[in-house]
């Protein structure tokens, strides 16, 4: 019997693991080769068979292989109908406001990623006429309450970006539904491995991919997946007119980075939940910010919707933001850096940096206090960076 040749060779499926899915998922083994990783296809134009008979790709803006397979991946790991594969985060996030007409009002969480409420307050207000309310999502009472007859978008993202609220999406995109607006969540902190909020209800699910993706701090992109097929084709359309698109080498290496998702988040978890746990009984530490301890408003919620409580873990130290350097310069795994989510632990305060670009007055209202330190914990020995964390408080 002959074997079965790669053209044949089909996705996982639903039932496989997540692990095995990342892996194997969108059937990226090139059809042609056989080769098991899709080659980077740096092509910017593709000949057409005849006039009038152009083949699958026509041009990289609209369309690339290399970029093709890692949007298949996404989407399948998402549980979604198309992704779309963005140079970076904040261009999917802008790609998802392009679906918007000017004057329509948009919702998201009072505390999120400081880049994206940039985006929205001191970009798209001006530029596109568009209107944001920011509420506290962690009670959904807060969104119903700031619905408008214009309201067109609902922005959630959770965990959020630094202090870790829980949202509950199944309520939040259910509300939202009832009054046909469209819902998106920014999924970076959990990655498909740990929630799904399309399954949960979304119409839009948004990746930083150059966070836990990629993984290893060596790629720029953003992915957004549409649950409906008619969303992810004008989400086509309007990526291919404002040009925004991920190249075929970044593609590639997110795809390369996807493979070991489900077994790199296994370990992020596993050392973020260690490090919380130490923080918290640490007399140095005010309070601890992690959605895997008990005490956390949002913990049962958490166990609800996701399957593990990510690997970022805030905390307050005792002092003001020259305990915080002090902190931070004692710290030897931990590199002083911005991003988050790659193989390497990082280290960093939000108020001069992830949030910098947010008036202090606002930051404070968010919660967000100089004494915070947000980490991003990597895949190193739990032991090693326990002792890491340990001399740099007791130095």
């Amino acid at each position: 019997m002959s074997a079965r040749p790669p053209s044949d060779r089909s996705a996982p499926g639903s039932k496989a693991t997540l692990a095995t899915r990342c892996i194997h998922a969108g059937a990226t083994t090139d059809a042609v080769s056989g080769a098991v990783m899709p080659p980077i296809v740096t092509s910017t134009t593709f000949a057409w068979e005849a006039f009038g008979e152009p083949r699958e790709h026509i041009y990289t803006r609209s369309s690339n292989p290399t970029r093709d397979a890692l949007e298949r991946c996404v989407a399948e790991l998402e549980g979604g109908a198309r992704g779309l594969a963005f140079a970076s985060g904040q261009a999917a996030t802008a790609g998802v406001l392009d679906l918007l007409d000017a004057g329509s009002h948009v919702i998201a969480p009072l505390n999120f990623y400081g880049g994206t409420r940039r985006l929205f307050d001191h970009v798209r207000r001006r530029t596109a006429d568009l209107d944001f309310s920011f509420v506290d999502m962690c009670e959904p009472g807060n969104v119903e309450a700031a619905l408008r007859p214009e309201t067109r978008l609902v922005w959630i993202e959770t965990p959020t970006n630094p202090l870790l609220h829980i949202v509950d999406i199944g309520a939040i995109t259910a509300l939202a539904r009832s009054r046909s607006i469209l819902s998106c969540v920014d999924n970076t902190f959990a990655t498909p491995c740990l929630q799904q909020p399309l399954l949960l209800g979304a119409d839009l699910v948004m990746h930083s991919a150059t966070k836990y993706l990629g993984g290893h701090s060596d790629v720029l992109g953003g992915i957004v997946v549409a649950a409906d097929p008619d969303l992810g084709r004008q989400l086509h359309l309007l990526r291919s007119a404002s040009g925004g698109v991920l190249g075929p080498f970044d593609a590639y290496l997110v795809l390369r980075g996807i493979k070991t998702l489900a077994l790199r988040m296994e370990r992020h978890c596993a050392n973020a939940l260690a490090i919380a746990r130490y923080l918290e009984g640490h007399a140095r530490v005010a309070r601890v910010y992690y959605p895997g301890l008990p005490g956390h408003p949002g913990h049962a919620l958490a166990k609800r919707q996701m399957s593990a409580f990510g690997g970022v873990v805030c905390f307050e130290i005792r002092g003001d933001s020259a305990a915080v350097g002090e902190f931070l310069n004692r710290l030897h795994l931990f590199a002083i850096a911005e991003s988050l989510g790659a193989v390497e632990s990082l280290a960093g305060q939000p108020a001069t940096m992830s949030h910098s670009s947010v008036p202090t007055a606002e930051r404070r209202a968010m919660g967000i206090a100089d004494n915070l330190i947000r980490l991003s914990v990597g895949i190193e020995g739990e032991a090693d960076l326990l002792a890491d964390i340990s001399q740099a408080l007791d130095s």
